[in-house]
């Protein structure tokens, strides 16, 4: 059995790896401690799992649990430091994405990896979604030939979207804006399917929605005098989970987990369009819109014998259909559905399938779930050469940022 000792007490880290660690896994893994800054927030997660041990100093954990791997689950911009602390350490790391969010940081991984002889694991549950994976396995079979473009939209709604308006993710240096934090799982998908990697990228944002477009806004929920007429306001004591993990926790780091979408310090982009470059010759055109009516993706995958559109709804009234489609285009004149079945559970059933192969490692991955560091960095380089594209106006070389 494992030993695992967690890195940022965060939700993700309790009901994604702590819970399920210590209960329908529990006779595969041992998570010997938790590290935070914030200690209440490391002593609720510590409470909810049977009483981990709680520290405030991770090189002290990690001496004192002889912890096998670490999993990180801190903010993204201090991935790479516990990641790398990790690894130094002797331990492997599984990390949540994006494994970071700037070119130093993701270079320091891999050479930090390479020189301890350790493990990085990119933990990218989207990919074991039944869906995505009956398409990769379509792909895989040459359903539709070589892949020569993919054109994909990802929307996001004004429940989900503004949510990273008003957490820590609203500013670049914490997150890499929605680029690099949410579309890394994106990237990662679409570099699955290809099977290639990114050479050139090329792309445009800008903040039109959320930001500084309203002249009556506050500093948080909580204290609005506007609350009563703003239709984004959050209540943070209208749940228990919250109230306790967040508003009490407040003392210890000064995170405010409701602060107004609309405040002018807000500094990532909520709309967004990324052309990329593969080096067989395959293009992505991708788009990432953060205020949509309803939530979901679209995609067209077209190929030299035919086209695949694939599409999930995640919010509004289309959820409750029982199965996603898949359908091909062939050069016969021909449309072939697919029904596929929705899976239960969390991101569409991802994140127990991602467990199960991590953890237990009786699952056999001849589709390449599974990722590494490599993976890790090619998803997120693209969203890193995205923002150095935004702010230069030019089109980025991703060999200036990383080579294998």
């Amino acid at each position: 059995m494992k030993r695992y000792a967690l890195a940022g007490a965060s939700g993700r880290a309790l009901y994604m790896y702590a819970k399920p660690l210590v209960t329908e896994l529990g006779e595969y893994a041992d998570v010997v401690g938790v590290f935070d800054v914030n200690t209440i927030r490391a002593n609720i997660v510590s409470e909810e799992c049977g009483g981990i041990p709680v520290y405030d100093d991770f090189n002290l954990m990690l001496e004192e649990t002889r912890a096998d791997a670490v999993i990180v689950t801190t903010v993204d911009g201090f991935h790479h430091e516990y990641i790398i602390r990790a690894l130094e350490a002797g331990c492997d790391a599984i990390t949540e994405k994006p494994m970071t969010i700037d070119a130093e940081k993701c270079r320091a991984i891999l050479e930090a990896e390479k020189r301890t002889g350790k493990e990085v694991i990119v933990t990218f549950n989207y990919r074991f979604t039944p869906y995505v994976t009956r398409v990769k396995e379509m792909l895989r079979d040459g359903i539709i030939g070589e892949i020569l473009n993919i054109d994909f939209e990802w929307i996001l709604d004004t429940v989900h979207g503004a949510d990273y308006f008003r957490r820590w993710h609203r500013y670049m240096k914490n997150s890499g804006g929605l680029l690099v934090h949410k579309a890394t799982h994106h990237f990662d998908l679409i570099n699955w399917w290809m099977e290639d990697e990114p050479e050139k990228v090329s792309a445009f944002g800008n903040r039109r929605f959320y930001g500084p477009t309203r002249i009556k806004w506050g500093e948080r929920c909580l204290t609005c005098q506007y609350k009563g007429d703003c239709e984004f306001y959050w209540d943070i004591t209208d749940n228990e989970f919250t109230k306790r993990f967040y508003l009490e926790a407040e003392g210890e780091d000064g995170y405010f987990r409701d602060r107004c979408v609309f405040a002018d310090d807000i500094d990532i982009y909520d709309t967004m369009s990324v052309n990329v470059e593969y080096t067989k010759g395959g293009m992505l055109s991708y788009s990432l819109t953060a205020h949509s009516p309803y939530e979901g993706w679209r995609a067209a995958i077209n190929g030299t014998e035919g086209r695949l559109e694939l599409e999930e709804i995640h919010s509004g009234p289309r959820t409750k259909e029982p199965s996603q489609q898949v359908k091909h285009y062939n050069r016969k004149g021909e449309v072939i559905t697919y029904d596929i079945q929705k899976a239960t559970g969390d991101h569409g059933g991802g994140d127990e399938r991602i467990r199960r192969m991590i953890f237990v490692g009786d699952v056999r991955d001849p589709l390449g779930h599974r990722a590494d560091s490599w993976a890790g960095a090619m998803s997120a380089i693209i969203g890193i050469a995205s923002n150095i594209s935004i702010a230069e106006g030019r089109t980025v070389d991703v060999n200036e940022l990383i080579k294998k």
